[in-house]
């Protein structure tokens, strides 16, 4: 057997999350169907993490075994020609039978885009949140600030999280902003369920007003999910990275 490590991109638009459901259409779907179709094999996907529905990847990062004999350089062309074009295998790669997409993530990126301009971009409209609104980006700045380093982030994780811990390291957070447009990156060494769009949704009511800098600081310390703001629409969160030891 061999085990093959791809890197990925989707538009996750019209599936309903990356990992198998009942209810079908998902990314890992298609991914092991295409692979099925090529080599005859009924594949099982390891992924980095789970994205949900309507949210993108950039980098995403997927394992399996096969029994397969084709070039490792052959892979990726083979199965894009099998896909459908809103998921592209951009890299493939052969690692040792131990290596675990998830297991051995190290860190991970997600960024979150926001369209700022007056009437909305129609090309940048699945992949970013329209807020026509005037935002406070230096109090923005300085309050995603307050979520770098190792912290209990119940505040800001869903309700219907079944993690042990909420505990997590935010190795960096950051905005960016260009011309109409913000960008919002958060990397840690892991991430709760919706804990970045919770983030999100609060930085956001900080750029309204509604919260100051130092508010967040304190609904850290709260570690109740109801301190924090709403959570923020998925189809502006992407996972952007995803970092390894090699």
């Amino acid at each position: 057997m061999r085990n093959i490590r791809m890197t990925i991109s989707y538009d996750g638009t019209t599936y309903y999350g990356f990992q198998t459901q009942p209810k079908g259409n998902t990314v890992q779907d298609v991914l092991e169907e295409a692979i099925r179709v090529l080599t005859g094999e009924e594949a099982s996907i390891t992924a980095s993490g789970r994205t949900d529905a309507g949210v993108h990847a950039r980098a995403q990062v997927i394992n399996f075994e096969t029994a397969s004999p084709i070039p490792v350089e052959r892979w990726a062309l083979a199965l894009n020609s099998r896909l459908p074009d809103d998921i592209v295998v951009l890299q493939a790669e052969e690692v040792p039978l131990n290596f675990h997409a998830s297991y051995h993530a190290k860190r991970k990126t997600y960024r979150y885009g926001i369209d700022t301009t007056k009437f909305g971009d129609v090309f940048e409209r699945r992949y970013r949140l329209h807020v026509p609104l005037p935002l406070r980006l230096e109090e923005m700045r300085r309050a995603i600030a307050h979520l770098k380093g190792k912290h209990d982030f119940t505040s800001f994780a869903s309700t219907r999280s079944a993690k042990s811990s909420h505990v997590r390291t935010i190795l960096d957070a950051r905005i960016e902003a260009s011309e109409g447009k913000l960008d919002i990156f958060l990397t840690g060494d892991g991430f709760l369920y919706n804990m970045v769009r919770i983030v999100v949704g609060t930085l956001m009511w900080v750029g309204e007003g509604k919260l100051t800098a130092e508010d967040v600081k304190r609904i850290l310390e709260a570690k109740e999910r109801s301190a924090a703001g709403p959570t923020a629409m998925a189809h502006g969160l992407m996972l952007w990275e995803v970092h390894y030891d090699d």
